[in-house]
């Protein structure tokens, strides 16, 4: 069927054949182009994944030496986390400390009786109280769920309920307060009262809680007035003083009652001067007569003068065991000894333990001690479980303040995580413990040996890069061990692009010779060379001997851990200034491997840079290209159209022609049929 010609609708003589057959000849040069810009596009990419890898090798080589280096960061380390542990921040100085947790800082929560599934809890105004904060809501009344949805959403951070399961067909309601110290107690008020009451969290008491302030009225001298000093509502004691606290009423003991009071010892200098001899009559020396020459002196006195001794030094005395409560039937029980500590330390002893029974009348400071005032302050008796007039009946925990000794000093804070203690540490209690607990401030090695390994790891994939795109050697490829398949075949698409690169290749050569050479550090510092500190070309075979390894010759950087490690632990500051290191003291660094790098990195990533040039360049080629494209798709589309007008014609032509031929064969058959 394919050669039955059909007037107007196939051509005769094939000439869309012939037509795309002459604009195919034609479009060749548009083709080529075309081939071009994708060539460009491509190499592009490639010069801007080259780009990125210079990029990455800079902002490691940087974060080497600049201001935020990883040699400035700081660690804490604890003997033992279940302590104690510590955070450093970048200004926490090198040094070790040692802490002693006596009590974690907690908050108060409290636990109801048993209650039944069917418990309701009353309408009413619910007002709960932690320190001087406030929660405070109306309920409609409803079950302990709804109660406890309510008073959560009002809470928030202040006050949490919930309910637990304590037995079949039983709950307890737990109320907790969220905030820590001693001082945030949580309290009841309004109808919150009778619910703590009516479920059995808290009963009413009466804390007996009495102050006895200390002032010159109210404190009995037992030596020399002189020896004591009132500095605000504090008793200073001077050493070899005495003074009585009357308690007026008697303090009658009762279970759970409670003294407490705060002290300060202070070392006074040893100011103690030997005495000099008493002054005391003298025997002048003998007289003489001379006469003509002749001198005759006279016997000396027969009278002896005593010989002066030294006064034996005072005995000294170091007792810290100062104060005792006094009972009513002239008997007295001594406290344990106090801090030894400039600061004011809190103190509470259960009075029931010293009491037996007995009435106290006062309580006595006796300084016996040679060379150390004592002060105290804030003395009360209290029921240190009873706040606001209510006592918790099942209490899960208490309010109370952490409290740690460093270097035998204690300190108290309303909170587990302690940061105003020692600049730039930040020390959070975990558990109680009698044993001390050392923390020491160190480098973060880990960070440092990171980023060190950064560093490296940018350098191989950079320099790789620049080998597969300037050589033409499979075997370069197949030495990239980590790579992956994927990975595998792009690097093989680009193997060999841009060969003969004086460029990359001037880049790498002096990238090499940036990681082989030597760098100045302080002259008490050793190191000058990376394969110092474990880092070269082939340190884990160096010294080894073997057969030839082209891929040593690649320029790659390999890191013995062991050799690292080791130069990490005992030679930091020479691994720092091998790295970055201010050779004229202008606090500027200006010398060292990262410094090296980033100064060649920076010419060909920096704005308007050599990347930067490249990419450019062939953006303009490209744009000029695709005009050529434009072009050449206009002219072609003109010479295909003209090419059709033309054959269109021809076969027009053809048609008339045989049209006219057969109008003249029918002419001539008409006429010999009419003759």
């Amino acid at each position: 069927m394919s050669d039955i010609y059909i007037p107007g609708v196939k051509s005769r003589f094939e000439t869309d054949k012939l037509i795309e057959g002459l604009m195919r000849v034609e479009r060749i040069p548009k083709e080529r182009t075309e081939r071009n810009v994708e060539n460009l596009e491509t190499q592009k990419t490639y010069w801007q994944e080259i780009g990125r890898r210079i990029n990455s090798l800079r902002e490691s080589a940087r974060q080497l030496f600049s201001f935020q280096n990883p040699f400035s960061e700081r660690i804490g380390v604890s003997s033992d986390d279940s302590v104690i542990t510590v955070t450093a921040a970048r200004d926490a100085g090198e040094r070790k400390y040692s802490f002693t947790v006596k009590q974690l800082a907690q908050a108060d929560r409290f636990l109801s009786l048993p209650l039944e599934d069917s418990f309701k809890v009353d309408a009413g105004t619910y007002t709960f109280n932690v320190g001087e904060d406030t929660v405070s809501f109306p309920f409609k009344g409803g079950t302990l769920k709804e109660f406890t949805d309510i008073l959560n959403r009002r809470g928030r951070d202040k006050v949490e309920a919930s309910i637990i399961a304590v037995e079949k067909g039983a709950k307890s309601l737990l109320i907790e307060s969220k905030i820590t110290g001693a001082d945030k107690h949580l309290g009841f008020a309004d109808d919150a009262e009778k619910l703590a009451m009516v479920t059995g969290i808290a009963d009413r008491v009466d804390n007996a809680r009495r102050d006895f302030p200390l002032s010159e009225d109210s404190v009995k001298p037992v030596s020399d007035s002189q020896y004591l000093t009132f500095k605000g509502e504090a008793l200073h004691v001077a050493a070899g003083g005495a003074a009585s606290i009357p308690f007026d009423p008697p303090v009658r003991s009762i279970p759970s009652l409670a003294i407490q009071f705060e002290t300060a010892a202070e070392i006074l200098p040893d100011n103690y001067e030997v005495p000099l001899p008493p002054p005391g009559p003298g025997i002048p020396p003998p007289d003489s007569v001379s006469y003509g020459g002749i001198t005759i002196e006279n016997e000396p006195s027969s009278v002896s003068l005593p010989v002066w001794e030294v006064p034996e030094r005072p005995r000294w005395v170091d007792d810290l065991a100062a104060l005792s409560l006094v009972f009513s039937d002239g008997t007295r029980a001594t406290l344990p000894p106090l801090a030894d500590s400039r600061n004011f330390s809190s103190v509470q002893h259960n009075l029931e333990e010293f009491t037996g029974g007995r009435v106290i009348v006062s309580l006595d400071l006796v300084n016996r001690n040679t060379n150390r005032d004592i002060s105290i302050r804030n003395v009360r008796v209290l029921d240190p479980n009873a706040q606001g007039g209510f006592k918790a009946r099942n209490a899960v925990s208490t309010a109370q303040d952490a409290v740690i000794t460093m270097e035998g000093i204690e300190i108290k804070r309303p909170a587990n995580s302690i940061d105003d203690l020692i600049p730039g540490l930040t020390v959070t209690p975990k558990g109680i413990s009698d044993r001390p607990v050392t923390v020491a401030v160190e480098p973060n090695r880990d960070a440092i040996k990171e980023a060190i390994i950064g560093l490296v790891g940018n350098y191989n994939r950079l320099m790789a890069e620049v080998n597969v795109l300037t050589r033409n050697d499979a075997q370069i490829i197949e030495e990239l061990t980590y790579l992956d398949a994927g990975e595998r075949e792009e690097l093989k698409k680009r193997m060999g692009t841009f060969n003969g690169d004086t460029t990359l290749n001037q880049f790498k050569t002096s990238l090499q010779r940036a990681a082989t050479m030597p760098y100045q550090t302080a002259e008490d510092q050793d190191l000058v060379l990376l394969a110092q500190i474990g880092i070269g070309t082939d340190v884990r075979r160096s010294g080894m001997g073997g057969s030839y390894d082209p891929s040593r010759l690649r320029g790659y950087l390999e890191i013995d851990e062991r050799v690292l490690d080791a130069a990490l632990e005992t030679q930091l500051p020479g691994v720092q200034q091998l790295f970055g290191y201010d050779t004229n003291g202008d606090l500027i660094v200006d010398s060292g491997l990262a410094y090296a790098m980033d100064n060649l990195a920076k010419p060909y990533v920096e704005s308007g840079g050599f990347v930067s040039l490249k990419t450019g360049t062939i953006d303009s080629r490209i744009s000029q290209d695709r005009r050529r494209i434009e072009t050449m798709e206009r002219q072609l589309a003109a010479k295909e159209a003209q090419l059709k007008l033309q054959y269109g014609q021809m076969e027009g032509a053809y048609n008339r022609m045989e049209r006219m031929g057969a109008s003249l064969d029918n002419f001539v058959q008409q006429n010999s049929n009419n003759k």
